[in-house]
């Protein structure tokens, strides 16, 4: 009886490692080829990554949080219909099924408000994705610098609308 015991107790632990592998490596969120621009304390910087959604349901990324910055939210860049870059506040971004997101400059992007030092490169710091179904994705994010370009004062517009808003543009445009 003993024996049959430890079997079960044995396969029921095998089936249980099993089934969680499959799900670490065919399941969930995965972020790669995150970086962020550099930046100066009290300005504004940006994160940027590959993001997969391993899972063969939809999702949705819902927020971000890090210590680097007074406040983290979720952007996208867009030329408006006169032809001025404008950031627009996102309450989320949508992650299809099996599909990824690029936030990359001039798209989505994770903004950085308020920086509380100066990002330089070479610097890492961290950066948590919040998702609607998904368990927290922390992240590392290296700092990156040179070829970036600073956005000429007075050609980058942040609209009036409920989601569009300004921020001090002292660092490079997200």
């Amino acid at each position: 009886m003993k024996e049959q015991l430890r079997l079960s107790l044995a396969l029921a632990m095998v089936s249980i490692v099993l089934f969680t592998a499959c799900q670490s490596s065919h399941g969930g969120m995965e972020a790669h080829e995150v970086w962020a621009r550099t930046g100066v304390k009290d300005g504004n910087g940006a994160v940027y990554m590959v993001l997969h959604n391993h899972s063969n349901r939809a999702d949705e990324l819902v927020g971000a949080a890090s210590d680097i910055a007074q406040t983290v939210e979720l952007h996208k860049s867009e030329v408006n219909d006169q032809g001025v870059m404008v950031m627009l506040k996102q309450d989320s971004i949508p992650l299809s099924a099996n599909g990824e997101i690029v936030m990359q400059p001039g798209g989505y992007h994770i903004m950085l408000i308020g920086l509380k030092r100066d990002l330089k490169e070479g610097d890492t710091f961290k950066v948590t994705l919040k998702f609607k179904s998904s368990p927290d994705l922390t992240l590392d994010v290296a700092v990156r610098g040179g070829g970036m370009e600073m956005q000429p004062h007075g050609e980058h517009d942040h609209g009036s609308g409920e989601h569009e808003h300004e921020h001090p543009m002292s660092t490079p445009t997200p």
